[in-house]
């Protein structure tokens, strides 16, 4: 349905379900809901009725329009549909989705961006509003509805815990190109209308709603099956608070009025397992967080009503095999079940009853959209007292809580984590006293297994989460000498475990260049890959970039050029977004400029393979490995010399070029001049007198006096480089059915 209003209920007792305001819940308790006919579909958890259209409105299952004035709503997720569609429905209602999620993963949301989308919590869209997107899997919400997700993000990584079924999709449903086809029936299945139609975040085939059940072959790589959809609307901190009439003494014995307050908070819980206690004057519930959804507080006099669940003197759990994803058992617990005797009764029903019980153990997993909690229960703690804990601090926890028998591992606890930020070029001993003073570190717990003094950055290895945790969370939030730290954590590589074939990719984006690009590149690149195999820079590295040259670097005017560039989008990124503006503000800042002067060469010391170089009157000095600079100028020229060689970028020699000034470089750029030519070689050293401004590919900074080393000793690696063909024989190769793909340069550095 188009985010254009809601649909008039066809009957008066058919009640807005878009809001979770106790004033509804207390209406529809009124209202007798159990009276009201209700509509069956093969998809659980829906309570749908029949409505009156009023508007232009869309399904949610086909993403046709639907014809006439009458459609079919949920009262509990808001998903509207077609009668036909009502019988051959297969998406499940929101509140039954954490059921279906068998290995939790928290998502890692970030801005959306402009673009028009729909929520996958509340299903409106979101041009307009403030939006995260989980970076990983593309779930679109709206920032108040991120709470209410459920931990249903991909999972792209091994599990310490539990294995992976690695054969099937994982579908994320709606915010499809109007262009997508399904890959069954190859019609569309994209909507600018609707959140509908299917996506598979590992392989990105799309299918329609319908078809997201067959056994599909994928594109590419393997993939989780999770649900698509999340869990809508608040949660009370303390448990589910509902505001009633003060003579409405009868609403706890009524079932229908239960009923309406679980669909109400998209809580799966059958009504006869509840009850309501009425709590007045606030004698139980102290808390200022507690607040009615009509803007009073329950302070201010008025009844309320807490949802519990009824004690239970048994219970049926659902408990998930570590070692095979698909096989679960629901286990009947009472009050003297023990995690040792669920474990026996999980072996035995998986066939495992001659196996040792002490060595597995029982998981209790929590999942939230923020995060996912693991602890791992005594083999004498009782199980139906757990439960009672759970659900006593919340019925939406214990919705969102799993059970995994697992085999017990003797993993040590091996967090690594880099600290960069702090002072370069100091001594070990320093450091260690640096970080002891201000991150406070336990020295049982923590350890120091590299300095990289250059970049002022340590790694330390630490035994324990909770003290890993409690340092990254602080160095964040720490300043030394004026300048804050970084923390990153490092993933674990098993490079032992990768086959004699395989070569991992490693991606580094800056989101700053580019226009202000770079955001949707790492977007881009963390759904395709492994997210651990992405890194953002503008969060400490792994380690300074600024240590590798590419392309060229700079030392003088042109540095200084880019250094007020650099300092002028900091304070202003949001002007930066387009290359004809970066452009202007480079004039303007070169305008400035016109008649500085600097004697570069009288603050200069140039070795070339070991040979003093003399440096002309100049005010800047590029070093080149590529034979273009400054948005592919040619600053060393095309014309021959006697003196010097052709550059080639797999000579395994760096040019080096200098400029006398702003004009000097307007020329170059506009291929109206060359550069000065001073000199070719592998090994160059410079020697600084004063502070000055460098660049390396683009990004400055000002260089203490000191020395400066620049050498071709990395790894030499294969660059791409686009086939230069004639357009016929491209065309030829096209019509034969063959296509050329590009090749690569045999070296480079």
């Amino acid at each position: 349905m188009a985010d254009s209003g809601r649909p008039r209920p066809a009957d008066p007792d058919a009640a807005d379900s878009r809001t979770s305001s106790p004033l509804t819940v207390k209406r529809r308790a009124q209202q007798s809901p159990g009276l009201r006919p209700k509509y069956q579909s093969p998809a659980p958890g829906h309570c749908f009725r029949k409505v009156t259209l009023t508007k232009p409105t869309f399904c949610h299952s086909c993403s046709d329009f639907i014809w006439g004035l009458v459609g079919f709503l949920c009262e509990v997720c808001n998903f509207m549909c077609h009668e036909k569609c009502l019988k051959t429905l297969r998406t499940v209602c929101s509140c039954m989705s954490p059921s279906s999620i068998r290995v939790p993963v928290a998502h890692c949301f970030g801005s959306a961006g402009p673009k028009k989308r729909f929520c996958c919590v509340c299903r409106k869209q979101t041009e307009g509003n403030a939006v995260l997107r989980c970076e990983v899997c593309e779930l679109h919400v709206h920032a108040d509805c991120a709470a209410f997700t459920c931990a249903d993000c991909r999972s792209s990584h091994l599990d310490g815990t539990l294995e992976q079924d690695t054969s099937q999709h994982h579908w994320r449903e709606g915010n499809l190109a109007s262009a997508a086809r399904c890959e069954v029936c190859r019609r569309s299945c994209g909507s600018s209308d609707v959140l509908a139609g299917m996506r598979c975040e590992w392989c990105s085939i799309t299918v329609r709603t319908s078809q997201s059940q067959r056994s599909l072959p994928h594109r590419g790589s393997d993939a989780l099956s999770r649900s698509a959809h999340s869990v809508r609307k608040h949660e009370w901190l303390l448990s589910t608070v509902l505001q009633k009439k003060k003579n409405d003494k009868n609403l706890a014995a009524n079932v229908p009025q239960k009923e309406a307050a679980l669909r109400s908070f998209y809580l799966p819980d059958e009504p006869h397992d509840v009850e309501l206690h009425e709590v007045g004057g606030m004698q139980r519930l102290h808390s200022d967080d507690v607040l009615n959804r009509n803007g009073g507080s329950l302070k201010d006099g008025g009844d309320a009503w807490v949802l519990r669940t009824k004690p239970r003197d048994h219970d049926v759990i659902q408990v998930f095999a570590g070692w095979a994803r698909s096989a679960s058992v629901s286990v009947s617990i009472s009050g003297s079940s023990t995690t040792a005797s669920v474990l026996a009764e999980v072996l035995k029903h998986l066939n495992r009853q001659d196996e040792d019980v002490s060595n597995f153990s029982l998981l209790e997993v929590c999942m939230s959209s923020k995060q996912v909690q693991r602890q791992t229960l005594t083999p004498q703690e009782k199980i139906l007292d757990k439960l009672q804990e759970i659900r006593k601090v919340s019925l939406r926890q214990m919705n969102q809580t799993r059970f995994y028998a697992v085999q017990n591992q003797n993993r040590t606890v091996q967090v690594n984590l880099l600290i960069g930020g702090l002072p370069p070029l100091l001594a070990k001993e320093e450091y260690v006293q640096l970080i002891q003073e201000n991150l406070d570190i336990k020295s049982h717990l923590v350890t120091i297994s590299h300095i990289y003094s250059s970049q002022g950055a340590v790694a330390l290895l630490i035994s324990c989460f909770a003290e890993a945790e409690r340092i990254y969370m602080l160095a964040k939030d720490t300043s030394v000498s004026n300048k804050p730290l970084t923390s990153l954590v490092i993933p674990e590589i098993l490079h032992d475990q990768l086959g004699a074939d395989v070569c991992p990719l490693l991606v580094f984006v800056n989101p700053k260049s580019g226009g202000l690009k770079g955001r949707e590149l790492l977007y881009s690149f963390r759904k395709l890959l492994n997210p651990h195999q992405v890194f953002d820079i503008s969060n400490g590295g792994p380690l300074a970039g600024i240590v590798q040259m590419n392309n060229y670097f700079g030392i003088g005017i042109d540095a200084e050029l880019s250094l007020d560039f650099h300092l002028a989008r900091e304070d202003e990124p949001d002007k930066f977004t387009s290359r004809f503006h970066n452009k202007g503000v480079y004039v303007k800042v070169g305008l400035q400029k016109i008649s500085h002067t600097r004697s570069l060469h009288k603050e200069l010391q140039l070795q070339v393979d070991a040979q003093n170089v003399a440096l002309p009157n100049i005010e800047g000095l590029i070093f080149l490995n590529i034979p273009s600079w400054g948005s592919g100028a040619d600053l060393w020229g095309s014309e021959g010399d006697g003196r010097f060689g052709k550059p080639s970028i797999d000579d395994g020699l760096l040019e080096v070029v200098g400029v006398t000034g702003v004009v000097h470089m307007g020329q170059v750029q506009s291929g109206l001049r060359s550069g000065i030519r001073i000199a070719q070689g592998n090994y160059i050293r410079l020697t600084v007198s004063k502070p000055i401004p460098v660049q390396v590919d683009g990004e400055p900074w000002i260089q203490p006096p000191g020395h400066i080393i620049i050498s071709a000793a990395g790894p030499k690696v294969r660059m791409l480089r686009k086939s230069k063909q004639k357009q016929k024989k491209s065309s030829a190769n096209v019509r034969n059915g063959c296509s050329e793909s590009p090749s690569s340069r045999d070296e480079g550095h």
